[in-house]
């Protein structure tokens, strides 16, 4: 079941990164990311406010929000930065780069976290499990290979660092959800990181943005934002439940979560008629490829 949850988020991560896409091309960064968390946390304030007037309608089903100790905000406040810190860095990099190069970077987000899983959690992965792991390397490599190609070189190219940062960030992130996860209530978690990471938000656009938005990129309202803030909900809420099984292994739901990149690059190749689908679509097989030997490894 966790795993059908993984791939059903992956579904609707891709969507996301295609919206993402969509609203920052020419646009400000902070505004769109600023209205992102906003309803993010809209979406999920009815459940809130059911849940505190009228409990028992909610109560025992996985969309109920309980009340929560003092001690756990100040581990939801940490998940909070943690996700913002690294969504302020990929929105630039997603800004300035094809989103055919993005993808696929962010699907190697889950090497890190298996480091950690293996470190931390003690999972064990078994064969087809490590053969998943190792394409997924590889494909990192290739697609390096592609990127030179529309000329972005990897190691100068101050946005591919604004990714990769970001994906290490992702990958302390997704570590620390299983802990969360396992718990408290995923639903709680959710509703209350989504609303520190609009409060933090605030204060950013206020202090950051807005006395320079005259000499910056200007904000342009586009419905896809609001798609932005659909998507991520849905991908989070089936990720989180996934995790809240106590059989599931963060190290294979974290890879599983990053097959998105097949939706993301159908999304490059035909929304944003981006360039040398031929090279990356190697790497895309390969990704494919590495999902086939995870998911081998879970049967």
């Amino acid at each position: 079941m966790w795993l059908a949850l993984a791939f059903g988020s992956a579904f609707f991560l891709g969507c996301y990164d295609i919206s993402k896409k969509k609203s920052l091309t020419g646009n400000a960064v902070i505004p769109v990311l600023f209205f992102n968390t906003l309803f993010c946390t809209l979406l999920l304030s009815p459940l809130f406010i059911i849940s505190q007037l009228s409990p028992g309608t909610l109560q025992g089903t996985i969309f109920y929000i309980p009340p929560i100790a003092l001690e756990t905000h100040g581990y939801i406040v940490l998940k909070s930065i943690l996700v913002l810190s690294s969504w302020i860095l990929s929105y630039f990099a997603i800004k300035h780069l094809p989103l055919t190069i993005v993808g696929p970077i962010n699907a190697t987000r889950p090497v890190m976290t298996l480091v950690g899983a293996l470190l931390i959690f003690g999972e064990r992965l078994n064969f087809y499990q490590w053969i998943g792991v190792i394409i997924t390397i590889v494909s990192f490599f290739l697609l390096s290979l592609s990127g030179r190609k529309e000329g972005i070189k990897f190691h100068r190219n101050k946005w591919v660092f604004f990714i990769l940062f970001a994906a290490m960030l992702a990958a302390a992130s997704g570590l620390y959800d299983k802990f969360l996860m396992q718990r408290f209530s995923s639903t709680a978690v959710q509703f209350w990181y989504n609303l520190y990471q609009w409060l933090l938000m605030v204060v950013i656009l206020l202090v950051l943005w807005y006395p320079k938005r005259k000499i910056s990129s200007p904000f342009e309202w586009r419905w896809s934002i609001i798609l932005i803030s659909v998507f991520l909900t849905i991908a989070d809420f089936l990720y989180f439940y996934a995790l809240t099984d106590s059989e599931a292994m963060i190290s294979i739901a974290s890879m599983v979560r990053r097959s998105s990149v097949l939706i993301s690059f159908a999304g490059g190749a035909l929304l944003f008629n981006e360039k040398n689908l031929k090279g990356k679509a190697i790497d895309l097989v390969l990704i494919i490829i590495a999902m086939f030997f995870l998911y081998l490894g879970t049967k």
